[in-house]
């Protein structure tokens, strides 16, 4: 394969630290079984796997017993056990207008069914939100406010103590989509208030795709998205009380969760801090070089604003997925363009029959990328 330029992190990052492949092929080599499902060795091994993962996760999220972290394919599978694990008929869901179609489909899917009621917070075009507007939308039957940690089309990160103060004054729960904040900005549920937290394990915890979870806090009860085998509690009819098997029902994602286990190791070495002070400089000379181009419009934060490390943007008069297909074709940059799963976020940065090209770094990017994309996106528009 040819050298490219890799711009697309907030998809999924490349490429993954070699401590990732390395520990999936010993898991594939020596943890092979079934984990949960035997007391032989390779059994006790696999579980072992899960056991080490679970607890680097809970380091990194300051999770005060791993058990409350249920394993899963992806964040879209980890927010539907929480959307439909909580949710009763006849209660009330805030969302953000920044929201991933992970959050918003789910939702839309019970209120179509006459289960439940939805309002949606409005963002400004830079992915603001107006706490004192979601304060007004509370009702007595709000049970559950869903929101994403960062956007990922805009960048913006939303202010998720302040949003957990509002909703247990109110006695809401809080669900955060942390897809674009997990192992780059830092996140102490027990600090922050969160209720359910879930995470992606292939973009910034820098494990394999098919990986991700769900941290839901001890007290609550979930109603859990799967039902079948858990290797424990076999002769009772229904799913175990007990965490986290209540909830990776199924033999799970073993060589998987072992990378992930790696990835997060590795994020906790560079520390989220440090990561995302690498990722912020970085878009901010991305911002900076890329406003010289005539007719672009930068989304999202504007320049020297707190960010995660994407950058979306529009040129007057390029069609923005013909653009990024040029970038890729001509330059071997690859970035992503579309509308990103959020709809409701373009309609925020009014680009919403456009889509936009986003650009977004990892924790390996170098500045000498950022500016072949900056010199590419140039040559592009003024052929």
């Amino acid at each position: 394969m040819e050298k490219i330029i890799y711009l697309d992190h907030a998809a999924t990052s490349w490429p993954k630290p070699p401590t990732v492949g390395e520990a999936m092929m010993n898991a594939l080599e020596y943890a092979g079984a079934n984990p949960g499902r035997g007391s032989h060795r390779m059994a006790v091994q696999a579980s072992r796997v899960l056991f080490a993962t679970r607890r680097e996760v809970a380091t990194l999220f300051g999770i005060k017993n791993s058990n409350d972290i249920a394993f899963g394919s992806n964040t879209t599978e980890a927010l539907n056990l929480a959307i439909q694990g909580v949710l009763r008929d006849g209660d009330h869901v805030i969302a953000t207008m920044a929201e991933h179609n992970s959050v918003r489909r789910p939702l839309e899917f019970l209120r179509r069914l006459g289960k439940i009621e939805v309002d949606y917070v409005p963002v400004t075009a830079s992915g603001n939100m107006d706490l004192k507007k979601m304060k007004q939308m509370f009702r007595k039957n709000t049970r559950l406010v869903v929101c994403t940690h960062s956007s990922n089309l805009l960048g913006s990160i939303l202010p998720i103590e302040e949003i957990s103060q509002l909703c247990h004054t109110y006695q809401a729960l809080l669900l955060v989509d942390a897809a674009q904040s997990a192992g780059v900005i830092p996140v102490d549920v027990g600090q922050m208030g969160i209720d359910m937290l879930a995470f992606p394990g292939h973009k910034g915890l820098l494990g394999p795709q098919g990986t991700g979870g769900l941290y839901i806090a001890p007290e609550l009860d979930v109603q859990p998205l799967l039902h079948g085998g858990t290797g424990s509690q076999s002769e009772a009819l229904e799913q175990p009380k007990v965490r986290p098997d209540r909830y990776e029902a199924g033999t799970p994602n073993t060589v998987g969760i072992a990378g992930l286990g790696a990835g997060v190791k590795h994020v906790l070495t560079m520390t989220p801090a440090l990561i995302y002070q690498h990722e912020w400089e970085l878009t901010q000379h991305m911002m900076e070089g890329l406003s010289s181009v005539k007719g672009i419009r930068l989304l999202g934060p504007g320049i020297g604003q707190p960010r995660t490390g994407l950058v979306s943007f529009i040129v007057e008069g390029y069609d923005s997925a013909q653009l990024a297909f040029q970038l890729d074709r001509n330059y071997d940059i690859a970035v992503r363009s579309g509308f990103h799963c959020t709809p409701l976020a373009h309609e925020a940065a009014g680009t919403a029959t456009t889509g936009a090209v986003r650009a977004s770094v990892g924790y390996n990017s170098t500045q000498e990328e950022v500016d072949e994309l900056i010199r590419a996106v140039t040559e592009l528009t003024t052929e």
